[in-house]
């Protein structure tokens, strides 16, 4: 069984999401009314999973998720808006260690909410599986114990990493490509990926980040701030460049074409042929009818479910350059786990590892 906790100041939430979850039979719920009930019941009741609200009283959600990472961490799921502010406060649970986030539905929540309640219920269910680092802000948890203030986290330091893990591509001045999936975790797995390269890396980097509309353009504004390389949302045809990451708009696909001989990314509609969105999959193999195989390195990371894994295991077998993230890295070792299954992986490699491991491959310092 799975215990759930669900925290929301909102009675008509707290109904609604105890319906949806009481109907499985997998699940023991409990509620707490704001974030300081919240603390009380996830020591009490020990959940396996939290659903945490944003905005309540007493204790607001951000403030709730940062005492359950010190205190018990446990996965825990956002419950966020579809604002701009409701984007930004997300992503920033993210990076502090919310596994994965629901949308609140638009209009008559009431009305929604039934039509959302099996991605509710599969999101939820998968975060209960996810892995919590154990040395995830252990220092914190260590002085929170000893009665000390916390000290502010430090910027990871560039990690090393063996060498050959790929081999060194030759001519990186010509056109290449790093193409990077990930799902649950991922705003966390990108961070680790991405703010250790140089402004100096020589290919450009196209993510596909499965995430909703309302919240790629705030995690692109985050993860810019955070690194060396400019990082941008791809919301019309957009000239790729080094020296840029590009970040696929939610609930569409990003696909890559020529225009006037220069490749162009552009937000194409989500095809329903792929059931992730942005699609992985989609992506990588836009990328392989632009540019020889050789000339991609294609990185999967943490996420629930095989997107990505079919179209790097081709791309493998074209000639081009695979990593998938290590189990004992990876939130969810779904995505990356697929594609070892699959045979495409050149490399099983940990996520403080992989820009290492990129940065090699390129000749880049």
């Amino acid at each position: 069984m799975i215990r759930l906790l669900v925290v929301d100041d909102s009675p008509l939430m707290r109904r609604l999401l105890g319906a949806i979850f009481d109907a499985e039979k997998d699940f023991i719920v409990d509620f707490a009314r704001d974030g300081a009930e919240g603390i009380e019941k996830l020591h009490s009741f020990e959940p396996d999973v939290v659903t945490l609200d944003i905005h309540m009283p007493r204790m607001d959600g951000i403030a709730c998720l940062d005492r359950i990472m010190v205190e018990r961490p446990c996965p825990v799921v956002m419950v966020a808006q579809r604002t701009k502010a409701g984007a930004d406060q997300t992503i920033e649970a993210l990076e502090l260690g919310a596994v994965d986030f629901i949308a609140k539905p638009e209009g008559a929540v009431s009305l929604e909410i039934e039509n959302l309640a099996p991605r509710l219920v599969e999101t939820v269910r998968g975060a209960a599986s996810a892995r919590i680092k154990p040395t995830l802000r252990l220092a914190e948890r260590i002085r929170a114990k000893r009665g000390l203030e916390p000290r502010k986290p430090r910027r990871r330091a560039r990690a090393s990493t063996p060498a050959g893990i790929i081999p060194a591509i030759g001519d990186v001045d010509g056109e290449g490509l790093v193409l990077v999936g990930c799902s649950t975790g991922g705003p966390q797995a990108l961070d680790a990926l991405l703010t250790p390269l140089p402004a100096s890396f020589p290919w450009p980097v196209l993510v596909a980040q499965h995430m909703p509309s309302s919240f790629t353009g705030a995690l692109a504004r985050r993860l810019d701030k955070a690194c060396a390389l400019n990082v941008v949302e791809v919301a019309g045809p957009t000239r790729i460049a080094a020296g840029t990451v590009y970040i696929a708009k939610g609930d569409a696909d990003m696909v890559l074409r020529r225009q006037r001989g220069m490749l162009v990314a552009t937000a194409a509609p989500a095809a329903a042929t792929f059931r992730w969105h942005p699609s992985v999959d989609r992506l990588v193999r836009s990328a392989m009818d632009m540019l020889s195989a050789d000339r991609l390195i294609g990185v999967l990371m943490t996420g629930m479910g095989n997107d990505g894994a079919g179209s790097m295991a081709e791309l493998r077998q074209r000639g081009g350059h695979t990593i998938a993230e290590a189990e004992e890295s990876a939130i969810v070792w779904g995505m990356p786990g697929e594609l070892v299954k699959a045979g495409g992986a050149d490399a099983t490699v940990r996520l403080e590892r992989i820009a290492a491991a990129l940065m090699e491959a390129l000749q880049c310092q």
